[in-house]
């Protein structure tokens, strides 16, 4: 039986993927959680009692704590989604955001050179890297351009899993994974905000209460969105590439884009979450533009920009291309962008019955 290391369980794309592993696989899972105060073990709940999983403390900034649990459980894979992945904080923490996103991955690296080399390493990357884009979509051969301290940890990543794999011939890949979200989405990110606000609108509207309303950033930005449960079985073929190789060329892993393929304005999803709770579009208007967006139901303010949510530096449109990883891993997105708002705010409204 073999054994899995996930870094960052606690979080939306650790928890999918462990669900995905047990369900598909017969491997053992350790996850990997930083020892806190509070703990936030609401996403693997379900999973405390499952006989092949097993939680761990593991602060993936320290040296030492890592060495020490990758030697001691020698896994066959390690996923690596510990991450401090709020591209907006990462100007206000910046050294953070290098020590979890960049200097972490070098630490696990190092643990898999020295100890395991045989282990099978995957870094999660992040569509932020490609920032001021050059063209339109983006796939594997876009030049790296970030906009924020974050794009710029996670590019530093990617060089190093690069080096790493090259240098030491290690199985050690990196995902460019676009916008991917769900229920288990933290509620900093902007879909959930959106959701969770559209639920609390939806729910004061409908008991005759007053409600303040949903305030953003800038909703003109377009983003490439898809469900987190769809990716990680594109993970999943990544570190088992050569199952899906059909050409003599392929001979060596190598990084993959994720995406729908498709990109959708802040507006739009705004728009189609409002409209699933019951504030049809025919109801609804935009007023103003920029900073001074705003929509309304009738006479209702339900949304509105407050510029304090603007990023020191925007990054205007992501758009994935995909079609290496559907083509050469055949792997496929099942969720489209309304069914995956739709069933955001459905859960969100669920939370307040």
């Amino acid at each position: 039986m073999k054994k899995v290391i996930i870094t960052g369980v606690t979080g939306q794309d650790g928890s999918h993927m462990a669900d995905f592993l047990l369900k598909n696989t017969e491997h053992t899972i350790i996850g990997g959680a930083r020892r806190l105060s509070v703990k936030n073990h609401r996403n693997i709940e379900h999973l405390l009692d499952d006989p092949r999983f097993f939680l761990i403390d593991l602060d993936v900034t320290d040296t030492e704590n890592t060495a020490g649990v990758i030697s001691k459980h020698k896994p066959d894979y390690l996923i690596n989604f510990a991450a401090n992945s709020f591209v907006g904080s990462s100007w206000d923490m910046p050294v953070n955001h290098m020590q979890t996103n960049c200097m972490a991955v070098l630490y696990q690296l190092e643990a898999i050179r020295k100890h395991v080399p045989h282990c099978r390493y995957y870094n999660a990357g992040s569509s932020e890297e490609f920032g001021d884009v050059i063209c339109e979509p983006q796939c594997e051969e876009h030049p790296l351009r970030p906009r924020s301290p974050y794009g710029a940890s996670k590019c530093a990543a990617r060089h190093l899993v690069k080096v790493y794999r090259d240098s030491y011939d290690l199985y050690a890949i990196q995902g460019w994974l676009f916008n991917h979200e769900g229920t288990r989405r933290g509620e900093e990110f902007v879909t959930r905000k959106i959701t969770q606000n559209v639920a609390r609108i939806a729910d004061e509207y409908a008991h005759e209460e007053p409600f303040k309303p949903l305030k953003l950033g800038n909703v003109s930005a377009k983003r490439d969105w898809s469900d987190a449960e769809d990716f990680v079985d594109g993970i999943w073929r990544m570190l088992n590439q050569e199952e899906y190789w059909t050409h003599v060329w392929q001979k060596a892993p190598d990084d993959y884009v994720l995406s729908s393929n498709e990109t959708h304005s802040i507006k739009e999803f705004v728009e189609e979450a409002f409209n699933f709770a019951g504030f049809h579009r025919n109801k609804c208007r935009w007023e103003g533009s920029d900073k001074d967006t705003k929509y309304y139901h009738e006479e209702d303010l339900l949304m509105e920009v407050d510029p304090q949510f603007y990023r020191p530096a925007e990054v205007d449109l992501l758009w994935g291309d995909s079609d290496r990883a559907r083509r050469e891993l055949g792997w496929e997105p099942k969720t489209n962008f309304l069914q995956l708002v739709n069933k955001m705010v459905k859960y969100d409204m669920d939370l307040l019955t």
